[in-house]
């Protein structure tokens, strides 16, 4: 790799606004500028508040609702299969 052109790579949690599960990793987000901090096993990380994560997306957490019952193709038959 070439000297000077990457961004920094470093550790940076990850914080689920609706749940406030925070999840360590790495990512090119630690080397831009953050008011933000939190405290994970006495160690100051910069943290980046998401939205949705693995732990409040309906999907992973089995929340997640059929709203069509029918079947796309069954619906498609009935409206242009007769022609």
């Amino acid at each position: 790799m070439r000297p000077g052109i990457h961004p920094a790579y470093g550790p940076v949690a990850f914080r689920d606004r609706a749940t406030g599960r925070v999840t360590l990793t790495r990512s090119t987000l630690a080397g831009r500028d953050h008011d933000k901090t939190v405290d994970v096993d006495g160690v100051a990380y910069p943290v980046v508040d998401v939205d949705i994560s693995s732990d409040s997306h309906p999907f992973w957490t089995g929340t997640a609702r059929t709203l069509d019952s029918e079947g796309r193709v069954e619906r498609f038959q009935r409206r242009y299969g007769g022609r």
